[in-house]
C-alpha cells in the first residue's frame, strides 16, 4: 500500500500572533511552529497504522521554504517511511494543491491523506482541489477508515450524522477527528527520522488563485459578568438581551 499525506506547518497555539507590512503579512518572528494537528494526528497516523496492518509505505509531503524542515523532521519521526517538500512558499490553497497533484500524478499512490483544515487558516479547500486536479474520488470529514482487500470503508460526518461509504483506490481523503489517536514520536523514531530521506523538488509552474489583502485580530472579549447562583432569572435576561443568543 503507497500512501501520501499531506503536512503543513502551523503556529502553536500558544503563540501570540501579530501582522506586519500593514497588516498583509503573518508575522513570524518568535513563533514556534507545529505539524499542523490535523495532518499528523489524524490523517499521518491512520497512513501509519494502515501501512503496518497491509505493508507497504507512508510518504509525507509537504509545500514549503527551508525553514520547515525541523517540522517535516517531526513527522517522520511519528512513523513515515520519507518525506518530501516542494520548495516554494505556500502562498494560496490552490497553488499548494497544485504543487501536490503535480508531484503525485505519476507516482500511482493507493490513497492521499490530509487534515481536514489547517488551524491557522481553517479553509479545508485543499483536499479537494487535490482531487480535482486528479480527477479522483475525494472523501471529506472522514472519521474512520478501514480497508477490505482493495476497498476502503469510509465513515464521515454529515449534517445531523454519519455516513459510510465504500470506495475503490486511489482516491483522497481528508481526516477529521476520530480517525486515529494521537501518537508521540518515541526515542527510535525520533533517532531515525534523521537518516530518513527528506527529497527537495522544484515547484511546478503554477499561479496563485487568491491574494490576501490584510488581516486583522478578532474584537477582544468583553469583561466577564458574575450572576448571584440565587437569581438564575438574570442570568437568562442576560443572554437574551445583551448576549442575544437565547
Amino acid at each position: 500500500m503507497n500512501i501520501l499525506v499531506c503536512i503543513s506547518k502551523a503556529p502553536d497555539t500558544t503563540s501570540k500572533i501579530a501582522f506586519t507590512d500593514q497588516n498583509t503579512r503573518f508575522d513570524t518572528n518568535g513563533i514556534q511552529f507545529i505539524v499542523n494537528p490535523y495532518d499528523e494526528w489524524y490523517a499521518l497516523v491512520r497512513g501509519i497504522e494502515l501501512k503496518e496492518q497491509n505493508g507497504g509505505s507512508v510518504t509525507i509531503i509537504a509545500v514549503d521554504e527551508a525553514d520547515s524542515d525541523p517540522v517535516i523532521r517531526k513527522a517522520i519521526a511519528i512513523g513515515a517511511d520519507k518525506a518530501v517538500r516542494i520548495d516554494a512558499r505556500p502562498t494560496d490553497p490552490s497553488f499548494v494543491a497544485q504543487q501536490i497533484a503535480a508531484y503525485a500524478a505519476d507516482k500511482n499512490f493507493d490513497m492521499i491523506l490530509c487534515g481536514k483544515e489547517t488551524i491557522n487558516y481553517n479553509g479545508g479547500v485543499v483536499g479537494g482541489m487535490i482531487a480535482e486536479h486528479l480527477d479522483l474520488p475525494y472523501i471529506s470529514l472522514a472519521t474512520n477508515l478501514d480497508m477490505e482487500g482493495s476497498k476502503a470503508v469510509i465513515t464521515r460526518e454529515v449534517k445531523g450524522g454519519s455516513e459510510v461509504l465504500e470506495v475503490d483506490g486511489p482516491f483522497v481523503l481528508s481526516a477529521s477527528k476520530g480517525l486515529a489517536e494521537q501518537r508521540i514520536p518515541n526515542m527510535r523514531g525520533i533517532m531515525a527520522a534523521r537518516t530518513k530521506p527528506l527529497d527537495v523538488v522544484s515547484a511546478a509552474e503554477a499561479a496563485d488563485a487568491t491574494t490576501v489583502r490584510s488581516y486583522e485580530l478578532p474584537p477582544e472579549k468583553g469583561d466577564c459578568k458574575m450572576v448571584d447562583p440565587e437569581h438564575p432569572e438574570e442570568l437568562v435576561r442576560l443572554l437574551h438581551e445583551e448576549a442575544k443568543v437565547i
